[in-house]
């Protein structure tokens, strides 16, 4: 029998890899994190778009090489193809306030001193953390909550809707549950 395909997304900070990490843990899949191929590796990082085409081959390799998979993160705009045949996407849906204290939370330990006024990634984290907070903002250009339901009504896949708050247990427990993958 084949592996559970799971797509999770949301947010900026709504708590996607967290529960993508332990859900590929316990169906034995792995994770495959959307950002790691979306970015190309710079440094500071997070400053240069790796090319939609490359992303796609790059993620799709992976999926190829697995008979289940985790895939976190936003598809948005650019990688409708990676989620075809999945067997579930999750949503995570966190407040704003919520997401921004998780971001400097993680913005800190990740870059330390580099994201402090006069540290060489203090003006991009401040630019991060605004673009993070327009999520709900159905106007902003950028990820927003629009275009994700928008996106989602799209899919034929299943959709399962969580607030990313709680125990990330429970909510992987809730996945599991919808899927039958035993909990």
């Amino acid at each position: 029998m084949r592996k559970p395909r799971l797509h999770l997304t949301g947010a900026s900070c709504s708590g996607v890899s967290t529960l993508a990490a332990e859900l590929a843990a316990r169906l034995g899949v792995p994770q495959i994190d959307v950002d790691d191929h979306y970015w190309l590796p710079t440094d500071p990082p997070y400053t240069e778009k790796r090319p939609p085409e490359g992303r796609v081959a790059l993620i799709q390799a992976r999926q190829a090489a697995a008979d289940g998979w985790v895939l976190a993160g936003s598809l948005l705009g650019w990688g409708d193809a990676l989620v075809e045949g999945v067997d579930l996407i999750v949503f995570l849906d966190t407040p704003t306030p919520v997401r921004l204290r998780r971001l400097d939370r993680r913005e800190a330990e990740r870059h330390g001193a580099r994201i402090r006024p006069g540290g060489d990634m203090h003006e991009a984290h401040l630019a991060f953390r605004d673009w993070a907070s327009r999520y709900d903002d159905p106007n902003f250009s950028g990820r927003n909550r629009a275009g994700h339901e928008r996106w989602l009504g799209a899919r034929s896949a299943p959709v399962l809707r969580l607030t990313g708050e709680g125990p990330v247990e429970a909510l992987a427990d809730r996945v599991q549950a919808e899927g039958r993958w035993g909990a």
